[in-house]
């Protein structure tokens, strides 16, 4: 190597191997995509909400219209909120 090339390689730095760098691009991608999922509703909600709504049927009878979920960001924390509305004078099944 000439003097040239060996200034060029030391200002360049120690150059990263393939795998270090597809590593930090594939965290960017995914990062990047985290933070684009963040304001939408995720995939899993309809069928969680189901699920909660068919647990809650096996011991109270419930207008599933009188019933909500919801997830929130408070700061770094997702918060799942479920509101249900109890009918006063019911029965547990």
């Amino acid at each position: 190597m000439s003097l040239i090339d060996n200034l060029i390689e030391y200002l360049r730095g120690p150059e990263k191997r393939t795998a270090v760098v597809a590593k930090e691009r594939l965290q960017i991608i995914l990062a990047h995509e985290r933070a684009g999922r963040g304001a939408a509703t995720p995939d899993y909600l309809p069928a969680l909400q189901e699920e909660l709504l068919e647990v809650i049927a096996k011991y109270i009878h419930i207008d599933r219209q009188m019933i909500k979920v919801q997830l929130d960001k408070h700061g770094e924390y997702d918060v799942l909120e479920l509101n249900i509305t109890l009918p006063e004078n019911q029965r547990v099944l």
